[in-house]
């Protein structure tokens, strides 16, 4: 039977998840406690899933034919629709790609895919997890490099179109998280992110953690590492209590985004972000808003549409009069991320956007956030975000 016609058993079963609401899809295990309910897949479905994808494998390979892999691409803008800049949803249009068995250029993805299924499916059965990083160490002469693995279980979960947790397979987590917030672990532990001298690591199972207690009244995503350390060492959360700040460090983990996600979810508070003036800036928080395209088939689950931009816009260059000395040219692969992020359907929404991303490839210049240095070396916690957050300024 042809795993592409709509009567293929592993076609039909991961359609039909799919297209199952939310609660029927999720609303089987529960964690509960004071936060909402964290729902997941049952492991018989994830274990049915896998194992339909194996039987089609082998029932090619009964006929004589050569075995192939379907999956959406999930390496195109175009199979994602943004409806009024909210949560990307995948077009009805979208295109699939083939990986064959039998294609030099694919061979070796298909066999990496199938070894991984084979982890996947020994994890969820004996109800262990591994971290991404376990399973590269375990196999290291098969996979080569952690890049391929996490390229392979992406396109796993792209695949099944189930969440990565659900498959056992965690990642380890280097976002930095600080401020008015307390919630407890999956294994019990209690977290107090207000307590510590240094900021506290993003939890590896962000799902998991219950009991969620803050009165933040706003939570600031920050790009740097280095930003977010300024922001601690100039006490800005003892003087701005109510609030949350948390890091990728640069682009962020599926673990960060999802603790963005389920703050703002749970909290239902105001989500801002604080980047560089610079392509890769606002590239960084578009991701928490719209998510990555690598990830595009999680996007409903990761991204948080109402984040604003509350700086460095390339407007408030100008504005402060920041010296040229602490501004720097953009070079031709700056040109080339701004011309392929305004093609993207998201940007096409935000006209204010566009004109700040028009602001830094007209003046030709780029700036970090450390350049408010040049009119302070404290500008930045005493004057420009007290400013921004009570007069507003973000877009």
């Amino acid at each position: 039977m042809d795993r592409r016609h709509p009567e293929s058993d592993s076609f039909a079963l991961r359609k039909e998840i799919e297209t199952l609401t939310v609660k029927q899809r999720f609303g089987i295990h529960r964690f509960s406690g004071s936060d909402r309910d964290i729902c997941f897949l049952t492991s018989e479905v994830v274990l049915k899933t896998i194992e339909n994808v194996i039987k089609e494998v082998l029932l090619s390979l009964s006929r004589g034919e050569a075995p192939q892999l379907r999956m959406h691409n999930r390496l195109q803008w175009a199979n994602n629709r943004f409806h009024d800049s909210t949560i990307p949803q995948k077009a009805e249009d979208c295109s699939f790609i083939t990986i064959k068995s039998n294609s030099s250029a694919s061979v070796t993805r298909f066999a990496l895919i199938l070894k991984m299924l084979s982890v996947i499916y020994k994890l969820v059965q004996s109800n262990t997890y591994a971290t991404k990083r376990d399973i590269f160490y375990c196999n290291k002469g098969l996979f080569g490099t952690q890049r391929t693995v996490d390229k392979i279980i992406d396109d796993i979960c792209c695949m099944l179109l189930i969440p990565r947790l659900n498959l056992h397979v965690l990642a380890t987590s280097k976002g930095l998280i600080a401020g008015d917030l307390c919630y407890t672990e999956v294994d019990g532990t209690r977290v107090n992110c207000a307590s510590n001298s240094m900021a506290v690591l993003v939890p590896s199972s962000v799902q998991g953690i219950k009991y969620i207690s803050s009165s933040a009244q706003y939570l600031l995503i920050v790009e740097k590492d280095a930003t977010f350390q300024r922001l601690l060492d100039d006490n800005f959360l003892g003087e701005s209590a109510h609030c949350i700040i948390i890091t990728g460090k640069g682009f962020p983990d599926l673990n960060t985004r999802l603790m963005v996600r389920k703050l703002w979810e749970f909290l239902q508070i105001p989500v801002f972000a604080l980047v560089d003036a610079d392509p890769y800036g606002i590239e960084i928080m578009c991701i928490y808003k719209y998510g990555s395209v690598s990830m595009s088939f999680e996007g409903h689950r990761l991204t948080v549409p109402s984040i604003m931009w509350l700086g460095l816009l390339p407007s408030d260059l100008e504005r402060l009069i920041i010296p040229k000395a602490a501004l720097i040219p953009l070079t031709k692969t700056d040109y080339n991320k701004l011309a392929s992020m305004q093609k993207r359907p998201y940007i096409m929404s935000q006209p204010l956007w566009q004109r700040e991303i028009d602001i830094i490839r007209n003046s030709k210049m780029k700036a970090e956030i450390q350049s408010l240095t040049a009119l302070a070396p404290d500008y930045l916690t005493r004057v420009y975000l007290p400013n921004k957050l009570h007069f507003g300024g973000w877009i």
